[in-house]
């Protein structure tokens, strides 16, 4: 059985569902109106369309949001609803979600229909107010349901206790899709309208699904895989002029396009609108016009993607000193008043990697602190949140991603009440879990450059369908390189028990990786193909090393 055999097997990957597996049958998606709420929202959108009423689609400013958001109005305007337009909140200013003072604005620019993407399944009492108005909302959403649903027109969120749907783990962005689908299916079976977008057109939305599904990091099984799979071969050629630019600044090449190079290479440029100054800069690029708008915004996103990483390593720097205060708690609060909110989930995320513990990371603002969480494990933070919900103004998001707002004379309270809240779970070692597990055992002499393919094959790797990850016990280090200004990288090259060599790459290593030579060492690793001046051999990037207590044999 071959590496690549042996892989497939311990994911349960058979010979039956391979292919499909590796080429996913985008005609297999669901029914659109297996949602709840789908007829009703089509049908007050059908109305939007015959008395041509304003509409406005509210966004959020992170990615899943604004490529929602974009797909929606383009395809709307699609669909014959000449007057559509979007609205994104400021993170600063008036934060996530749905909120009053945003409603009265759109109010006054005379719409009738407002539609969420990615947010709205909690907002009863904005949506009351939006009624009171004589403004209509469709809420399509995929956060946590509420028990009763908001007074909508219609609440499309696969969540909802009452979904028939048979995947509940869609992206904001992967529910707008489904909103258009069956607006498809309404408008194709009326001979007398117009089709809008015929089917099978409506594959030229997926590179937008693709890009907010992936940066969203839901889980990319079922209906995501397809979406992904197929919105990837969409991006590498898109006719979007705005992800054209912004791939060649990001210096991403079409022909090698993955899900990495959305999570890491568009996605940040693209949050960083967000983050530092107003979404519209990313919102633009998506619908841009001109290559003339396209090259400035993708300039423009790419130069605050620099300023967002150096204010980031600033963060990061105080936040650790400050948290080698606190090094005795079992979670960590740690709050800046320089600190940009819309930076601190990154940091936490930082902090999370090096300490090994759930952490909050606030910005005081004058009375009041903002902030995101980060965790793992067994630690949910919307049941650690509710337990202190007391001392806070809000707070919600995801068991393990977050975020809170809270008077900045409760932060001490509020560190006080987690910490023993966590402690009161009596969890088990929960560092055990960041360890990362093997897909399979291999011995260097299995591994080639066939082998790296056919795994690669298997892509687009992410949540709930990570890059494999293989460990090799009992190997001998033959050579150490420290690389960098600092030596902060690492290269090693490995004997197995066989004799054959391979080597192993570390960017930004933990101590424990810089280990001696003649050490016997258990590796896990992921597989890479290293070009360099015409030359391709695989190496493994490092994941995890230990250093076995007897010598090899």
């Amino acid at each position: 059985m071959s590496l690549f055999d042996k892989i497939l097997a311990a994911r349960g990957i058979t010979s039956e569902t391979l292919a499909d597996f590796l080429s996913p049958d985008y005609s297999k998606k669901y029914n659109p109106f297996l949602l709840p709420d789908m007829d009703k929202a089509i049908n007050r959108i059908v109305l939007a369309k015959k008395d041509q009423q304003r509409v406005v689609i509210y966004g959020d400013y992170d990615i899943d949001g604004l490529t929602a958001a974009a797909m929606l109005m383009e395809s709307l305007r699609l669909f014959g609803i000449v007057d559509v337009e979007v609205y994104i909140p400021s993170r600063f200013i008036e934060g996530y979600g749905l909120t009053t003072g945003a409603i009265e604005k759109i109010a006054l620019t005379g719409a009738k229909l407002i539609v969420t993407v990615d947010c709205g399944s909690q907002s009863k009492k904005e949506i009351i107010a939006a009624n009171k108005i004589g403004i209509d909302v469709i809420v399509t959403d995929h956060h946590s349901a509420a028990v009763i649903q908001p007074p909508a027109i219609a609440v499309i969120n696969p969540k909802r206790s009452d979904s028939n749907y048979p995947f509940n783990d869609l992206s904001g962005v992967g529910v707008a899709f489904k909103l258009v689908q069956a607006l498809q299916i309404k408008s194709n079976s009326n001979p007398e309208t117009s089709p809008g977008l015929p089917f099978g057109q409506e594959k030229w939305l997926l590179d937008l699904v693709a890009l907010g599904t992936v940066c969203d990091v839901v889980s990319l099984t079922d209906e995501n895989r397809t979406n992904v799979y197929w919105g990837l071969k969409v991006l590498a050629k898109t006719r979007r002029i705005g992800l054209s630019a912004l791939m060649a600044v990001a210096g991403i090449d079409p022909i090698k396009l993955n899900a990495r190079s959305l999570g890491f290479g568009l996605g940040p440029r693209m949050n960083a609108s967000g983050r530092l100054e107003t979404a519209s800069h990313a919102l633009a690029l998506l619908t841009a016009s001109t290559r003339a708008e396209a090259y400035e915004k993708a300039q423009y996103l790419d130069e605050l993607n620099s300023k967002r990483q150096a204010d980031q390593a600033l963060i990061i720097k105080e936040a650790i000193a400050q948290a080698e205060k606190y090094s005795e708690d079992p979670v960590l609060v740690v709050s800046g008043t320089s600190w940009n909110h819309g930076i601190v989930g990154i940091v936490a995320c930082k902090l999370l990697e090096k300490y090994k513990k759930p952490c909050f990371v606030l910005q005081e603002i004058g009375d009041e602190s903002k902030g995101s969480a980060r965790s793992y494990g067994d630690f949910w933070l919307v049941e650690a949140i509710d337990h202190c919900r007391d001392l806070l103004i809000s707070g919600g998001g995801h068991a393990m991603a977050a975020g809170i707002t809270l008077p900045t004379k409760n932060i001490l309270k509020f560190r006080r009440c987690i910490n023993k809240f966590y402690k009161s779970l009596g969890l088990a070692d929960q560092t055990l879990l960041l360890l990362p597990k093997a897909d399979v055992e291999a011995d260097f002499s299995e591994i080639n450059e066939e082998q790296a393919y056919l795994i690669d094959q298997l892509e687009p790797f992410g949540n709930g369908n990570p890059r494999p990850i293989l460990k090799t016990s009992g190997g001998v280090v033959a050579s150490i390189r420290k690389m960098g200004a600092e030596g902060q990288h690492i290269k090693l090259q490995l004997k197995d028990k066989l004799g054959h060599k391979m080597s192993f790459l570390a960017f930004n290593a933990p101590e424990i990786y810089f280990v001696n030579t003649g050490d016997c060492v258990s590796v896990w690793y992921h597989l890479d193909i290293n070009e360099w001046q015409g030359n391709r051999s695989v190496e493994g990037r490092l994941l995890h090393i230990e250093v076995e207590k007897t010598s090899c044999k």
